[in-house]
């Protein structure tokens, strides 16, 4: 049976990743995540209400910056951990640095030890298109260390990666970063654009739309994301990669919101602000490396996307 530790795994991404994972009967999986108060800890619970009742699944509560409190709970060995535990968000990072490079940059390196003294071979980490900042060359691609990150959560997200690449080369083992770009779908955070969105229009409520409509975003479905997640823990042809996981198909703001109306059957009241600090124009993944290494595919573009993304929705409501 394989051993897999997953911090952050009753957040968004995570516990979509644990509902396919824990299909496999010959994956154990330990989920480590501390609750963070970001947004409502309830969503989090009910996210990993269903694994809790599976044989192969641990939850445990804890905190990736103390990880010596809970390391007597945790297995001897992993044959891989993915480290999806981070602070999130671009423009609270801005209002809060320090903590943000304390948990996404401290935290992480806390994980790299425990690996490290685990022997674990295999460290995915969950990385993010914001990394590229504000470049014109697009699409972005893995080999362009013109890196221009505007915010803290993007300087975080760097100081990881480089962590990771001087772990893998000292101690020997794989670290695969993986750059999302704009995931959305079911469970997805309620602060996420989409989510928010769509609970304003449906309440009757204006929505923000910053600058004119125009900035454009890769818009990555979940299950997309998970595919390639999974793809990368099957992976072991090399020691150390940094890969986008996205959609290569940039949307603007303007056009997902009319999208969104038309899933929703509903009208959105714009309410429109100049351009917010720490944003950049646009987002595009190149995902020719993730096809070549992982086989990495896409397979939902962003109508039906957004149609699933809003079934779910109404089903919580």
């Amino acid at each position: 049976m394989k051993n897999i530790l997953i911090t952050g795994g009753a957040g968004f991404i995570g516990s979509n990743l644990v509902d396919t994972l824990i299909k496999d009967t010959q994956i154990k999986i330990t989920c480590l995540d501390n609750f963070d108060p970001f947004y409502n800890p309830e969503i989090k619970k009910r996210n990993i209400a269903p694994h809790i009742k599976k044989f192969n699944y641990t939850f445990l509560k804890g905190d990736i910056r103390s990880i010596n409190r809970v390391k007597r709970k945790l297995s001897h060995h992993y044959d891989a951990i993915i480290h999806l535990a981070a602070k999130v968000g671009v423009k609270p990072s801005i209002s809060d640095p320090i903590v943000y490079t304390d948990v996404n940059i401290n935290g992480t390196q806390n994980m790299l030890e425990f690996a490290r003294d685990l022997d674990c071979k295999k460290f995915i980490f969950a990385s993010s298109s914001s990394i590229y900042g504000i470049n014109p060359k697009v699409p972005w691609n893995e080999d362009d260390y013109n890196l221009s990150p505007i915010s803290p959560y993007a300087s975080t997200k760097i100081s990881a990666e480089l962590l990771g690449r001087v772990y893998a080369h000292l101690y020997h083992f794989q670290f695969i970063s993986l750059r999302f770009f704009t995931v959305y779908g079911p469970q997805m955070r309620p602060d996420l654009a989409i989510h928010k969105f769509a609970n304003l229009i449906l309440q009757g409520k204006p929505i923000t739309m910053y600058g004119n409509g125009k900035t454009k975003r890769d818009y990555t479905y979940i299950d997309d994301i998970v595919s390639g997640v999974i793809a990368a823990l099957n992976y072991s042809s090399s020691q150390y990669e940094i890969i986008n996981l996205g959609n290569n198909h940039p949307v603007e703001l303007r056009i997902l919101i009319s999208l969104l109306e038309k899933a929703l059957g509903k009208k959105a009241i714009v309410k429109k602000l100049p351009e917010q600090q720490g944003d950049v124009p646009v987002t595009c993944a190149d995902i020719k490396k993730a096809q070549k290494l992982l086989g990495y595919m896409p397979k939902t573009n962003l109508q039906t996307g957004l149609q699933k993304f809003v079934s779910w929705f109404k089903s919580q409501k």
